[in-house]
């Protein structure tokens, strides 16, 4: 593989803008309701082995806190990267599988500036699908979040 050149900015140029929501958009709810079923249908893990779990709490970017989830990632920021992003463009924290999050997203960015910042802050994450495992060129990955209306994050 080429070597990956990172994120093509000298310094941090800020968080993406809010997605302005449109009309034919889902909302953040009726997002987060679609992304269980794919994840059953497409994802390693059957039905079989997931379990529901309703978590209080004034929003879903305080559910992992809430739980005590552990993961190698650092959840104080973890958990503010996800209240960003549930502000900015209708994430929801909809699912974990041991280290697995994924996050249902009802306002995606539509061009590669706005995936070229978000994927900075995905960076942030720590998540090892986006730094280390595998291996994706910050171009590539950035480009691949243009209108994706899920994200995930494991870490090992």
């Amino acid at each position: 593989m080429a070597h990956d050149p990172g994120p093509p900015l000298e310094q941090w140029p800020g968080l993406a803008p809010q997605m302005p929501a449109a009309s034919a958009d889902s909302t953040p709810a009726e997002a987060a309701a679609s992304l269980p079923a794919r994840l059953v249908q497409t994802g390693p893990f059957g039905l079989d082995e997931c379990r529901l779990v309703l978590v209080p709490g004034r929003r879903g970017s305080d559910a992992l806190a809430s739980i005590g989830w552990s993961a190698k990632a650092s959840l104080p920021l973890l958990c503010a990267l996800l209240r960003s992003w549930e502000d900015r463009f209708g994430a929801q924290t909809v699912a974990v599988f041991g280290s697995e999050l994924h996050v249902s997203v009802a306002r995606p960015p539509v061009d590669a500036e706005q995936a070229n910042l978000l994927a900075l802050e995905h960076v942030l994450s720590t998540a090892d699908n986006i730094v280390d495992d595998p291996p994706t060129p910050f171009p590539e990955y950035a480009a691949g979040l243009v209108g994706r209306t899920n994200w995930t994050f494991w870490w090992d």
